[in-house]
């Protein structure tokens, strides 16, 4: 998969929050009002991935009423095991989990609820990974299993500054681990005001779940706080990118190596960016608009 296919694909881009949570964890409002909160914000789907955990009786919401104009749902749950590098527990995002899928086996650790996660159907993602002051061990303990690492949480960045989660996906790049993608999510628990911080842009024929689980299993989405991504295309050894108004479109990769397009006005809704510097390698696209909102593309791997 390359980041590019999302804006080759057929179908439209569909709006969607994967990691969210109700009253049936540790959210504040209850399932519905968190389905009719997201449809109201524009949002085209939403996973309420409650905590998989005895303490809530191993949840998977089922959110199969809330459907309906134009917005769906996705069954799925925030599932846990031990234990990562900091002797805690996992926080692994399963989205798309068969309402039946059973709780972890006595002493069963993360590699193995994941990949029975995977297996079942779900969408595996390694959640919040600086929250967790996650390793390049623990990345790669799960990285074979995972689709991809989450690279944006609002509700960990309000709460405690550590919402960005690149740095584990580029480690993961260095090492050869081109499958994985990276998506943006809000972690709402609707406490504080955590909702429609971060969100992906998945390409679909149609907002059914499966196709969109399909779509982003493919890797066919980017990810946004706020600026829109149009256009990824190559010309030669020149990446062309089309946005919403921003002021830096940049192209990063391994290391330092960057090629960035900047505008002090927010005024670029384009740029050309030369390939040259990571020709062989991956790169992504990030954007940032005049309010300092970012956008992210899926990896990119040039000839």
């Amino acid at each position: 998969m390359d980041g590019r296919e999302a804006f080759s694909a057929a179908g439209r881009f569909y709006r969607g929050n994967i990691h969210t949570h109700s009253t049936r964890s540790d959210g504040a409002l209850s399932p519905g009002d968190v389905c009719g909160l997201y449809s109201a914000m524009g949002y085209d789907f939403l996973c309420l991935s409650d905590h998989f955990l005895a303490a809530f009786d191993f949840p998977i919401t089922d959110t199969n009423e809330f459907r309906g104009d134009g917005f769906t749902t996705i069954l799925g749950a925030e599932i846990h095991a031990p234990q990562n590098s900091q002797s805690e527990i996992w926080h692994v995002l399963a989205c798309g989990l068969p309402a039946d899928f059973d709780p972890p086996f006595p002493d069963e650790r993360m590699e193995s609820l994941a990949r029975r996660a995977r297996d079942a159907g779900a969408f595996v993602g390694i959640a919040h990974p600086q929250w967790s002051s996650l390793t390049i061990e623990d990345g790669r303990a799960l990285a074979d299993i995972a689709h991809a690492v989450e690279i944006w949480n609002t509700g960990c960045a309000i709460e405690t500054g550590r919402g960005d989660g690149t740095a584990l996906l580029d480690q993961l790049l260095n090492g050869g681990h081109r499958h994985l993608t990276g998506y943006a999510t809000d972690d709402a628990h609707l406490k504080i005001p955590d909702a429609g911080g971060g969100w992906m842009m998945v390409k679909a024929e149609t907002n059914r779940p499966d196709d969109l689980l399909a779509a982003m299993k493919d890797g066919l989405y980017y990810s946004s706080q706020g600026p829109a991504i149009g256009a990824i295309e190559t010309a030669g050894d020149t990446l062309l990118v089309r946005t919403s108004a921003a002021r830096m479109i940049s192209l990063v990769g391994r290391g330092s190596r960057a090629e960035t397009a900047y505008a002090e006005d927010g005024s670029l809704v384009s740029a050309e960016l030369s390939l040259k510097r990571v020709a062989g390698d991956w790169c992504r696209v990030v954007v940032c608009d005049g309010d300092g909102k970012l956008a992210w593309s899926n990896p990119i791997f040039p000839d």
